[in-house]
């Protein structure tokens, strides 16, 4: 699915958090400025010389988006901020033009661009800087830049290439990649057991029960049932479903199956015979209307990962869950695809004891 990044913020935002692909960014754009609290800074001269457009242009930028940009990174440095600020430049222009930089481009740029406007930089009072992000956020939203536009085809570039990269592909498991996914596929797949053996036990053999009553479930957590969700993440016929589900997902789905199983053995036995399978289906509406002052805020929070998730990491729209769609944080970037993230085989192998004592349990 196309991204326009000039007009989704989610888009922009997703982006922004995927601090995997901002280090390519970073390599492959260059454009450093002068670091000043850990951070990469451009004056608003720099950004617009660099976009090649007038300063008002930006200025209008910074008038439309200001919350957005603020989020990634637009300061206004003013009092004991902006004085360090000088005298980082000031140092930093010194000490450039006193060493050997001939050879490095960047560096030689970064001296240059400061220089031309050292003298009204000194003088001001009032200084509007923009991090990495930040300029990188303009670029995403000016449209009438060619260079804003083919830094935005190189960052979009960058961040399919990182994700082929460090998936091989195979976006379709990446939700197995998360620290959380095998303990919760554990507790899911106990959970199933309780919950198949409570359909044996309190409802009349009919063939249509357990896929008919997980249906339920997955319509009532993710507005979908198995086929919907399998043609949308494109599962041949023998994938598993929760194969590729993500731990927040199998964790409500567990919580459903679990009190489920319970509410049919109590009606089961209070009525001391088995239920036919349309009784189940009344049943479970009464029980999802009991559940729901308990599940919505666990519901709502799982659907926005699901919808946003997939939409970002697997190009997959869930239509039912589209106003659902929120930015990935940061945090899941670094869940699925940074150091922390891992393939099923390794975790396999480094927890196996740990994931065996959850099976047993």
């Amino acid at each position: 699915m196309s991204k326009n990044l000039t007009e989704s913020s989610v888009d922009r935002k997703n982006i922004l958090n995927n601090n995997l692909a901002l280090q390519e960014v970073y390599e492959q754009v260059g454009f450093y400025g002068i670091k000043f609290e850990g951070k990469y800074r451009f004056t608003k001269q720099q950004v617009a010389q660099y976009f090649d457009v007038d300063i008002r242009t930006i200025e209008r930028i910074i008038e439309s988006h200001k919350d957005e940009l603020d989020q990634s990174g637009y300061e206004v440095y003013v009092g004991s901020k902006l004085r360090d600020f000088k005298e980082q430049v000031v140092d930093f222009v010194r000490l450039a033009k006193k060493s050997d930089y001939g050879p490095d481009i960047d560096v030689g740029t970064i001296v240059q661009l400061f220089e031309n406007e050292l003298d009204s930089l000194l003088k001001t009072s009032q200084l509007a800087t923009y991090t990495y992000k930040a300029f990188l956020n303009v670029g995403m939203l000016l449209t009438g830049s060619e260079n804003a536009q083919r830094l935005r085809t190189v960052i979009l570039d960058i961040v399919i290439d990182v994700l082929n990269k460090k998936l091989g592909g195979k976006t379709k498991f990446i939700n197995q990649r998360e620290e959380e996914f095998l303990p919760s596929m554990i507790r899911e797949y106990n959970y199933r057991q309780e919950f198949t053996n409570a359909l044996d036990l309190y409802i009349d053999d009919n063939k249509f029960k357990y896929s008919q009553l997980t249906d339920k479930i997955y319509k009532c957590i993710f507005k979908e049932n198995s086929k919907e969700y399998k043609k949308i993440l494109n599962l041949k016929a023998k994938e598993s479903v929760r194969s590729t589900m993500y731990s927040e997902v199998l964790d409500l789905i567990s919580s459903y199956e679990n009190g489920y199983a319970t509410y049919l053995k109590n009606k089961s036995e209070r009525l001391n015979r088995k239920l036919k399978l349309s009784e189940a289906h009344l049943l479970f509406v009464e029980f999802d209307q009991i559940m729901a002052a308990f599940v919505d805020p666990l519901r709502e929070r799982a659907r926005s990962l699901m919808a946003s998730r997939d939409l970002e990491f697997r190009d997959a729209l869930h239509e039912k869950l589209r106003e659902y769609v929120n930015e990935v944080s940061s945090e899941d970037f670094d869940k699925f695809l940074g150091e922390r993230s891992r393939d099923l085989e390794q975790r396999l192998e480094e927890n196996k004891d740990v994931f065996k004592r959850l099976k047993d349990r």
